[in-house]
């Protein structure tokens, strides 16, 4: 581990991979996470936190990432009703940003060979697929993803995992957003398909009241399956 990341956390911190909110290689360490993420979601954080809420980096070095303690549940503690609302409200916020000023792609092309080499390197597991796609192969999945992808996008600055767990709610009610290291300029359904996924009934209709359209049912579908490689 680098000498900056072990500095940032503390040569004493006890370090931890029991927490809430945060996914993929991260531990709590003191009062800070650190996670294995990369430049992409380092990148990624310092863009949108010139916009929005993101949680303050306190190191970077050879992929390692070093982030303070938000001292914040996610929604996925909150009640749906509240959580739906909540993250209506945010996504709305995160969409209304510009797109021509985001440098990060992540249309149909790009997300399509990206599918393609996850699907190359293995790192797509069938068995974590959705059950209406259960016996299928990650390559078949895939001929049927490039087969159905849409003809155009509603283009926004899309978060690309938006999901519960992904928003931290404080007291005051102020949110932040973590685990960025998707996002880029993509159709909204991109974030809309995994809301609708996650949330149902009441919970849905106070995110969508409170976002402002009701989605596609067919975008949602293309982008819940276009999630399967990622």
């Amino acid at each position: 581990m680098p000498e900056e990341i072990v500095r940032a956390v503390g040569a004493d911190a006890v370090w931890s991979a029991d927490h809430e909110g945060l996914s993929g290689e991260t531990w709590r360490a003191g009062s800070c996470y650190v996670k294995r993420a990369g430049s992409a979601e380092h990148d990624r954080l310092l863009w949108l936190g010139k916009h929005l809420e993101v949680p303050e980096i306190r190191a970077f070095a050879d992929g390692w990432l070093v982030l303070a303690d938000v001292g914040a549940p996610s929604l996925a503690a909150v009640e749906p009703v509240v959580a739906g609302s909540v993250m209506g409200a945010v996504l709305r916020a995160l969409h209304s940003l510009p797109v021509a000023s985001c440098p990060y792609d992540a249309r149909i092309p790009v997300v399509l060979e990206m599918a393609r080499r996850n699907v190359e390197a293995g790192l797509v597991d069938p068995d974590d697929f959705d059950d209406d796609n259960r016996g299928v192969t990650p390559e078949e999945l895939l001929e049927r993803l490039a087969a159905t992808a849409p003809d155009d996008e509603d283009l926004v600055v899309a978060h690309g995992d938006f999901c519960p767990p992904n928003v931290l709610l404080r007291r005051d009610g102020s949110t932040v957003l973590i685990d960025v290291s998707r996002l880029g300029v993509s159709d909204r359904h991109r974030d809309l398909a995994l809301v609708h996924r996650e949330l149902d009934g009441e919970a849905a209709a106070a995110f969508d009241r409170a976002y402002g359209l009701v989605p596609r049912p067919d975008r949602l579908e293309w982008y819940r399956l276009l999630d399967e490689f990622f």
